[in-house]
């Protein structure tokens, strides 16, 4: 298929070059950064130098997967590519855009003749090596359509063993990809993994400082223990029952680094986990853990812990995530 990419960042270039290897698909892309652009060019894609001319180079019915931050920049490249648009073309949004933001999009751009596809997208930087897992919202028969991108960009079945009892389901989703549901529905259930993934990172993040602290002075000589958590991490991954992609993560970082001094644990949260704490007030479904990983998010930028470091180290390594310098008056907790 043929198919357009706007945002050629750490998961949109990976992006367009899975969608040629895996799946051969004709890829046309845009970015402000032109050496993005050339750097795709160079390896099969074809260049457009604006919004326009990217159009122009489709064939209809044409689809453009926007993949850029959530928020103004999305809105503005939507808004244009709806201009340049004819009845019958789709945009795909690919990146962690709020769903209500979903909703109110496709319904602007179908009194055009316009679809809208949003798609919640998980696999970070390692999405060109390991796949995407993607959560889809919109109309079946343009999901259907565009199936072969979708299909192309997922992790396949692996050697994750298949589950039983699932022969009635949709099959899509041990590939990797659903369709959730209507325009929203798939960044909806996006908004809620990230928001999980919050309360799972916090909890390894504590588990470590609590190991990393067990040595201090305040405890009794007998109680205290000096601990390779680098060594703990590691054997974790092995046979545990809390082992993980994101253990993996920290047990990567802590090899290279015990005592992980090359962050600040100054840990930004990107809106998801504010996002499902606020649709667990919606529904009043108690959320306890999803929200204090979220507070406590809002404290390392205060005062900065183990943990903290911990949570650094785990958002680097699966999205390449730089979290800012410490501020020189936050606190430091070793």
């Amino acid at each position: 298929m043929q198919i357009g990419l706007v945002g050629l960042g750490r998961m949109g270039g990976n992006i367009v070059r899975r969608l040629m290897t895996k799946g051969q698909h004709k890829v046309v892309v845009y970015d402000t950064n032109s050496k993005s652009v050339n750097d795709l060019a160079a390896d099969g894609a074809t260049a457009s130098a604006s919004l326009e001319e990217l159009v122009r180079k489709l064939d209809a019915p044409r689809t453009v997967w926007v993949m850029l931050p959530s928020g103004k920049i999305t809105e503005d490249t939507i808004a244009t590519l709806s201009k340049v648009f004819e009845s019958g073309d789709t945009v795909i949004d690919g990146g962690n855009t709020f769903w209500q933001d979903d909703v109110r999009r496709a319904r602007e751009l179908k009194e055009r003749g316009i679809h809208y596809v949003d798609v919640g997208t998980s696999g970070g930087v390692w999405g060109l090596e390991r796949g995407y897992c993607m959560m889809i919202g919109g109309e079946s028969a343009i999901v259907k359509r565009l199936d072969p991108i979708f299909a192309s960009l997922t992790p396949g079945l692996g050697d994750i063993p298949r589950t039983s009892g699932r022969d009635s389901h949709d099959q899509r989703a041990e590939q990797g990809y659903i369709h959730a549901g209507p325009n929203g529905a798939g960044h909806f259930v996006k908004m809620v993994h990230n928001g999980i993934e919050y309360g799972l990172m916090q909890a390894y993040a504590e588990g470590f400082d609590i190991l990393k602290n067990a040595g201090i002075d305040a405890l009794p000589p007998e109680h205290r223990f000096d601990l390779n958590i680098a060594d703990i991490a590691e054997v974790w991954r092995r046979g545990s029952v809390v082992s993980s992609w994101l253990l993996d993560l920290t047990a990567s970082a802590l090899a290279k680094n015990e005592t992980l001094e090359n962050y600040s644990g100054f840990v930004e949260d990107s809106g998801e986990g504010r996002w499902t704490v606020n649709a667990a007030i919606d529904e009043a479904v108690p959320a306890e853990v999803i929200t204090a990983a979220l507070y406590a998010r809002f404290r390392s930028r205060k005062d900065h812990t183990f943990a903290e470091k911990i949570l650094s180290a785990m958002r680097h390594g699966f999205g390449g995530h730089t979290e800012p310098p410490a501020h020189p008056d936050a606190g430091q907790k070793k």
